[in-house]
């Protein structure tokens, strides 16, 4: 595949094949999505997509990776954090950048890939960052338990959220996350 320099016209079309594919996977999977239709809704050429991608399904997978390189900055600014009190309005801005993603969103549901969302489980999971979400009562095999339940239970509220349409505020969630992370513990 050429190499192409992203210039702006370059992430443009990026931007509106992710895009598109993104709308497209809401209403149907992967294995069914066609370059041609693909690209009549991007108003892009095959040609162009080519350019850029392999298949629809790199663009999937760098889609995914786009988003998994994201969430690894976030745990990682997390990690910036000395405070616990800093936790609350950290998660608050984590739950308002998915909100204004719909591509998160989309690869967050049942019709995203089951297999990108273990790879952000694992990616969270074996992050060091997450030390700031895990309470240690001293014994690592309750710990690691612990931090299996916080994880995926992160990602199981926000997929519920994500389902419903965002049927509560920004606000309400990262509370609602917060109070399951700390067991409803003030920091």
């Amino acid at each position: 595949m050429k190499q192409l320099k992203d210039s702006r016209k370059t992430q443009y079309t990026k931007m509106v094949l992710r895009d598109s594919l993104m709308e497209i996977l809401q209403n149907k999977p992967i294995s069914k999505i066609t370059i041609k239709e693909l690209c009549e809704k991007a108003d892009i050429n095959r040609t162009t997509f080519y350019a850029h991608y392999t298949s629809h399904f790199d663009l999937l997978k760098k889609t995914e990776d786009e988003t998994l390189a994201w969430a690894k900055e976030i745990i990682n600014d997390l990690q910036n954090i000395s405070d616990r009190s800093e936790i609350l309005p950290f998660i608050e801005g984590t739950i308002e950048t998915i909100a204004q993603n719909n591509h998160i969103g989309v690869l967050m549901s049942e019709r995203g890939d089951i297999a990108f969302q273990n790879r952000l489980c694992s990616t969270m999971y074996s992050h060091p960052g997450m030390q700031k979400f895990i309470y240690s009562d001293g014994n690592e095999k309750n710990d690691e338990w612990y931090k299996t339940y916080v994880i995926f239970g992160m990602i199981g509220v926000i997929r519920h959220w994500l389902k419903n349409n965002k049927n509560i505020s920004n606000k309400e969630l990262a509370e609602i996350l917060f109070n399951i992370i700390f067991h409803g513990k003030q920091c």
